[in-house]
């Protein structure tokens, strides 16, 4: 047994997951407004509440000079609300839940990875009303149990469904201490540390990267981090549109591969760009971008009368893990003089690999880079990057609005630490905080061996399913995705014709939905390319081990033999 925290500082019995039951109306624990005189009720009063009856109360005014506190509109000021002793048990007794329940037990192979039910049943089970009086810790405790208990896992060793995964303590010990302090992000008078770490994060992230200075900013997502890298482009190539917007501009045309991520089209939409103005480039049949089309798409948009401005390669793609040849694809918008983009959200990490860098070969070349530390990494979401090769605020003069009640000039120290007016947003989280922590305590070595000891686990499951009868792979993989069937004894001697991939097809949805339900895995399923539904294998987490690769196999085989 591997995985969990091994040893019981929590009983696990005193919060088992039940139906909600109705509120208690008693006040242990919290300060819940009984509806009674709090000066003159004897049966449910308590001198936490701060509803007196009327202002004429004949205990009000006594109560007032003993807590040194005044009464006006009828809301005590200066009178305490919550027993401060009642407060920290709660704290406690939920920290123990959360490290008891929500690490060691999720982090455990074996335990389950969901404990699933239908969104019916689980508002069921789930008290989520709202209602004008507060609830006893007793019911909160309980409640928090419930969400954890019914959540699915992300830090299982079996969880394998999404492009993030696992649980780095480091990393997560950052959380807890940014969610303790809730820093907002945008000047260093707020934000001391905080600025400082991301300042120190970006650079040696911009050194993997390969250059020499540039910029960047946390944001909430790869998805945010490509519509910044797709503003920035529009702002280098258009600057008026900034504060004229795009009325007489000549229609700009951006650049993409049909694997890349949703969110360049997203992005087009929210920039006014549009999305019929997303030219989607043909990839070959490993999923990467081909050069040529890319050039032909180019000519044709110029024939056409449009302003080409960005071209996005991706490094990494969702579903097949494909790298696009950056060094051509960088000749080509140099040519041009197009902004260079690569989404590098998934395949990133592999900079950290002298191993499997390489995969991200001529990187150095783009204008801009999104990497998300929080997939392959286990950085914790969200932890997302958008870097800049530009050195000349670039980052700032796109999306300043220098609001002066925030961005003074005249504070005591150097104010071109104030961040706040490169990012589109105003609060913005500590992100950087975990990974750097995480990268303190685990070395660049330490990070390189996560990343390398994933894409070998990712080799051994590709030997595994070719030596086992029924299992058929789409693809030799490039990075840690693994594209694969599972074909069922019922089809092994079935003549592949349209019959046979139309049942091909329902085995997956079918298999996923078995191991909801039994709770032993997660694994994502997808049709792709023309391709019938097939099961797309993602290893991430360094507490996964060879034994649960062969697991996979030998569920997938179980649940699915009799289909």
């Amino acid at each position: 047994m591997y995985g969990g925290c091994g040893g019981t500082a929590f009983s696990r019995d005193s919060f088992e997951p039940k139906e909600a039951t109705p509120v208690d109306s008693s006040h242990e624990g919290s300060h819940i407004p009984c509806g009674q005189c709090s000066m003159c009720a004897t049966s449910l009063g308590c001198d936490r509440c701060v509803y007196p009856c009327t202002a004429g109360c004949n205990q009000l005014e006594a109560m007032l000079k003993k807590k040194n506190a005044v009464l006006v509109d009828g809301v005590v000021l200066n009178g305490q609300t919550i027993d401060s002793k009642a407060r920290e048990q709660f704290f406690e007794k939920a920290f123990r839940m959360i490290i008891e329940e929500a690490v060691c037990k999720a982090t455990d192979v074996t335990e389950k990875v969901c404990e699933w039910q239908p969104p019916e049943k689980l508002k069921k089970l789930l008290d989520l009303e709202l209602r004008d009086s507060g609830e006893p810790h007793q019911t909160l405790l309980q409640l928090c149990q419930s969400v954890i208990h019914y959540s699915v896992k992300t830090g299982h060793p079996r969880f394998f469904n999404q492009l993030y995964a696992g649980m780095d303590h480091y990393s997560l010990v950052a959380r807890f201490i940014t969610e303790a302090l809730n820093p907002s992000v945008y000047t260093y008078e707020v934000s001391p540390v905080f600025l400082l770490v991301e300042e120190a994060t970006l650079k040696k992230m911009i050194e993997f990267i390969g250059w020499k200075e540039g910029d960047g900013i946390f944001s909430p997502g790869g998805s945010i981090s490509n519509m910044y890298a797709t503003n920035l482009a529009r702002y280098k190539c258009c600057p008026d549109v900034k504060e004229r917007g795009l009325s007489g501009v000549q229609r700009l045309v951006m650049f993409t591969s049909e694997e890349s991520h949703y969110s360049m089209k997203k992005a087009a939409a929210f920039l006014g760009i549009g999305t019929q103005n997303v030219y989607f480039v043909k990839v070959d049949d490993r999923g990467k971008m081909i050069p040529e089309e890319l050039e032909e798409q180019i000519q044709r948009a110029k024939q056409e009368g449009a302003k080409p401005f960005l071209v996005c390669a991706t490094a990494g793609t969702t579903v097949l893990g494909a790298f696009d040849p950056l060094d051509k694809l960088a000749d080509i918008c140099e040519h041009h003089g197009l902004w260079f983009h690569v989404d590098a959200s998934w395949g990133g990490a592999a900079l950290l690999s002298k191993k499997h860098c390489k995969l991200l070969k001529g990187i150095h070349r783009a204008d801009s880079v999104a990497w998300n530390p929080h997939k392959m990494l286990m950085a914790g979401i969200q932890c997302c990057a958008l870097l800049v090769k530009d050195n000349t605020d670039l980052l700032k003069r796109c999306h300043s609005a220098g609001a002066k009640y925030l961005f003074q000039q005249d504070r005591c120290y150097d104010v071109r630490y104030d961040t706040g007016d490169k990012s589109i947003q105003c609060s913005r989280r500590a992100d950087a905080f975990k990974f750097w922590l995480m990268w303190k305590a685990l070395g660049t070595r330490g990070l390189e061996e996560r990343v390398d000891q994933a894409l070998a686990l990712s080799r051994y499951l590709v030997a595994e399913i070719k030596k086992r009868e029924g299992f058929q792979l789409i693809m030799e993989p490039e990075y840690a995705n693994v594209c694969f069937w599972y074909i069922p004894p019922s089809l092994r001697n079935m003549e592949q014709d349209q019959e046979f991939w139309q049942k091909l097809h329902r085995v997956a949805p079918e298999i996923k939905e078995r191991m909801m339900k039994k709770g032993s895995m997660m694994l994502g399923y997808q049709p792709h390319q023309g391709k019938v539904n097939f099961f797309r294998q993602i290893v991430i987490s360094s507490q996964v081990r060879r034994e649960d690769m062969d697991f996979l196999l030998d569920e997938i085989d179980l649940l699915g033999k009799d289909l």
